[in-house]
């Protein structure tokens, strides 16, 4: 089997969130089954300098973005039995950051334009053409309303995930013809407009194949109108072809007994070392090394999404009991500044590192007891996954990924790997945080029952690579 990988990003190269985490892991695990990988992907010249290094240059070529002929140069890279093409246009490309740019809609249907027809030119017809939100999710529609008349064509199925459908592409009536040189017949008869935009996405979740979303419990909230961002009809519309997926960690990049930062290595049969890089990062965050306190951490970006008003909110409740509370992020500024002022407040009992710093983020997972992931919705979310591998028990909010791979806690079986609360309120976080921290304080054995169960669950991406290949192999039948 044959298939490409179409994304606006992908670790290591590139990365803003999870998508680029997904495209860097799951390509990888299916070359290693066997499964012909390519991954194509724009050259941005942000890129690490020890990548660019690598990079072959094919050749290149024109593509028509409407009326503009615009450069398209084809690099190439071989990395862990993945071979991965980028698209080279400085125009587009060569900027100092990945999104966010007046002309979005154009770089992307740039992209789209020449992923399409670079395949011929580097004789790679794939079997199956994996799409993954919206700066790709036209491709599907291009395939058959533009370049249906290419033979070579004819026989790929397309598959959309869906990482994060509150960013859908809207653009006017005119990018059609503009940039994708195309007549506005699907738009005048309503099947790519809505709320009288294109919309990528809907174009994307209407033509291709199978559409999949990044656990099977997002695949079934973004049917409603709560998180399906106004696409939720045209989803149970096609519920037939909808499923979801749990994304997996690296396994390789997340190993407690392997990790480079944090400066112990431990295991699940001997913790010792877990102790000793808690104590570690007490010292770094300037609060009392102190075993026998509960130590909570945060890695993430500080938004609304995330649920820090929440955090907040409770903020000086928590900190009223014997508990440390450390925290990693960038974000909204009323987030960054309201946990300075309680690190401030607080100095024996929380700190605040308001930045982005991978090497302290893994010494965190592998140091605390506790970690607090409260969102207000969490497609798949791979932070609580990454804190369990390492023995840290997430407090989550019950919803997306974040319910589909955190047990919360059973008092009378004992049963969990974290804890849960379902109404999403300042009251029903603090009531799951506290059952996490009187459980740490007054039973340590079934707290460590909790690490050990956490710790036993597989969150490799072997079975959600098998998942996959099951959605290619059906579409391909």
């Amino acid at each position: 089997m044959k298939v490409l990988f179409a994304a606006a990003e992908c670790a290591p190269f590139f990365k803003t969130g999870g998508l680029g985490d997904v495209v860097g892991a799951l390509p990888k695990e299916l070359a290693k089954k066997g499964v012909e990988t390519v991954v194509v992907l724009p050259f941005y010249t942000l890129m690490p300098d020890k990548y660019q290094a690598q990079l072959e240059d094919c050749f290149s070529f024109e593509v028509a973005v409407g009326w503009r002929k615009q450069y398209c140069g084809i690099k190439k890279l071989q990395l862990d039995e993945v071979t991965y093409y980028f698209i080279d246009n400085l125009y587009y490309f060569g900027r100092e950051r990945i999104y966010d740019f007046y002309d979005d809609g154009e770089r992307f249907a740039f992209f789209q334009l020449a992923v399409i027809e670079m395949m011929e030119r580097v004789d790679f017809i794939p079997d199956v053409l994996h799409v993954n939100d919206y700066h790709t999710a036209m491709i599907p529609f291009l395939l058959k309303e533009k370049f249906s008349w290419i033979n070579a064509y004819q026989d790929i199925r397309t598959v959309l995930t869906i990482h994060n459908i509150g960013f859908q592409g809207w653009y006017s009536r005119d990018i059609l013809p503009d940039l994708f040189g195309m007549g506005t017949e699907r738009y005048d008869d309503g099947t790519v407009r809505l709320n009288d935009c294109l919309n990528f996405m809907k174009a994307g979740i209407l033509y291709a194949d199978r559409i999949t979303t990044v656990s099977p419990s997002y695949s079934e909230e973004i049917k409603t109108p709560a998180f399906g961002c106004g696409l939720e009809v045209i989803l149970r519309m096609e519920t037939g072809k909808l499923s979801g997926i749990v994304n997996g960690i690296d396994y390789q990049t997340n190993d407690p007994e392997n990790d480079p930062y944090p400066p112990f290595a431990f295991s699940k049969s001997d913790l010792s070392g877990k102790e000793k890089n808690k104590q570690d990062l007490q010292k770094a965050f300037g609060l009392p090394e102190r075993k026998d306190v509960p130590l909570i951490s945060v890695v993430s970006r500080l938004t609304t999404q995330k649920g820090f008003d929440l955090v907040l909110a409770e903020m000086d409740n928590l900190l009223q009991f014997d508990v440390q509370f450390v925290l990693l992020g960038t974000g909204e500024p009323d987030f960054e500044n309201g946990f300075r002022h309680f690190a401030q407040r607080y100095p024996d009992k929380c700190a605040a590192a308001i930045t982005f710093d991978l090497a302290l983020a893994q010494k965190m997972y592998a140091a605390a007891d506790i970690f607090l992931m409260p969102s207000a919705f969490e497609p798949c979310g791979l932070s609580q996954m990454m804190a369990m591998r390492y023995g840290t028990l997430p407090v989550v909010h019950e919803i997306g990924g974040l319910k589909d791979t955190v047990i919360p806690y059973n008092p009378i079986t004992s049963d969990g790997t974290g804890f849960g609360f379902q109404d999403f309120t300042p009251f029903n976080l603090m009531q799951a945080l506290k059952q996490a921290v009187q459980l740490y304080q007054e039973n340590q054995t079934v707290w460590q029952q909790l690490v050990q169960q956490a710790m036993a669950k597989d969150f490799s991406w072997d079975q959600s690579s098998d998942a996959y290949i099951d959605v290619y192999n059906q579409i391909r039948a």
